[in-house]
């Protein structure tokens, strides 16, 4: 609890510049998370601020520090600013867990409640080097920029890439079993890439890449998103068949290239869905061209590949299952994407900006369906 000032208007006015600031992992509010231990401001101005972190090492303490002092210096009457920051003890912890994952604290995969309006899309490609990662990359923050909540899963674990794309260089953080993953440009991201150091290789059998998975999704607190990406790794192997089993409402984005061969070897990923039960949510062509200086389009990987996807898709899976995008080959993309800045923030007036914003709109605008969910209404 904030201990309140002399002066009530003060105090008040103080309380809710405090409930601006917003923990940089959790993405709520200092004062709704108890980690206002108190406040003060003396007759000279000067605020005392006491802050309590969920661990010692708490990377983004010194966001805090500076969040909280800019907050606390735009209330009138606050002339300087002092923050402490303590650690919260286990019963705290405790506290703070129960709050996150609501009564008991109980761990799960909070994206099969029946009451999660998440929409999960598993981002899939039958072969590798399509760009799968850079689409959910693009993709997410596009969302993000919209003012949605985001998140995403690197589950390719022998090819992650998801943290370099962003620019995510810091660990998550651990809260004794609860991990709360970094976030960059308000994306939530959590890949096993921040587990290992340097550039080691991760060689792990099937049973150990169902368990990395699930523990990304019952161990990682991403709170309430509007859309979750999972990114997988090519094919139709061990990950693939484990978020069908982990997430069983996901639904399957198949990324290819325009070329006959790379359109032959995708319809298996989303072929893969009349046996899980999952949904097609759409084909994304990606390097579908090039454009010229003169304006014209060299088609470097043939044409027609992600139309002819989707209509075999279609086909196949017995609903349809549309060409949301053709997104064109872009230097800036591989440069964005090597600088860990997505190319819908650093370059949006491009055309490959523009068509991964496109698709991101389109499943922005999908509608999330209430049936079957508790609205919490009592008859009058």
């Amino acid at each position: 609890m904030s201990k309140p000032t002399a002066n009530t208007a003060l105090a008040e006015a103080v309380n809710a510049a405090l409930a601006t600031v917003i923990d940089p992992e959790l993405r709520r509010p200092i004062t709704e998370l108890g980690m206002v231990e108190s406040v003060s401001v003396d007759d000279a101005g000067r605020a005392s601020l006491v802050v309590l972190l969920t661990i010692s090492g708490c990377p983004l303490r010194d966001t805090i520090t500076a969040d909280a002092t800019k907050a606390l210096l735009a209330v009138p009457g606050v002339a300087a600013v002092d923050v402490e920051l303590k650690v919260m003890t286990q019963e705290q912890r405790d506290a703070l867990k129960e709050l996150l994952r609501g009564a008991g604290g109980q761990r799960g995969i909070p994206f099969n409640e029946p009451g999660s309006l998440t929409r999960v899309y598993a981002v899939a490609s039958g072969k590798g080097g399509v760009g799968k990662s850079s689409v959910t990359v693009n993709l997410a923050c596009a969302l993000a920029a919209q003012g949605l909540r985001v998140g995403i899963v690197d589950a390719d674990v022998y090819g992650f890439s998801v943290p370099g794309l962003m620019g995510i260089t810091q660990p998550p953080t651990r809260v004794d079993d609860m991990i709360l993953p970094p976030v960059a440009y308000g994306v939530k991201v959590i890949s096993i890439g921040m587990f290992v150091s340097g550039n080691q290789p991760v060689a792990w059998r099937g049973p150990m890449l169902h368990r990395a998975l699930e523990q990304f999704l019952t161990d990682v607190y991403f709170g309430d998103l509007d859309a979750l990406f999972l990114d997988l790794p090519p094919g139709t192997g061990d990950i693939a068949i484990s978020v069908a089993q982990l997430l069983p409402k996901a639904e399957i984005l198949v990324v290819t290239t325009p070329q006959a061969a790379a359109a032959d070897v995708a319809e298996r990923a989303g072929a893969i869905a009349t046996q899980t039960g999952q949904k097609v949510a759409g084909v994304i062509e990606n390097m579908s061209y090039l454009e010229m200086p003169d304006g014209g389009r060299m088609e470097l990987f043939g044409s027609g590949g992600g139309q002819v996807l989707a209509e075999r898709l279609t086909a196949t899976v017995g609903a349809e299952v549309p060409l949301l995008g053709q997104i064109p080959l872009d230097i800036q993309l591989r440069e964005g994407g090597d600088a860990g800045v997505p190319i819908v923030l650093g370059q949006s007036g491009t055309p490959a900006a523009a068509a991964l914003s496109g698709i991101a709109g389109q499943l922005a605008a999908k509608p999330r369906g209430l049936a079957g969910m508790k609205l919490g209404l009592q008859p009058r």
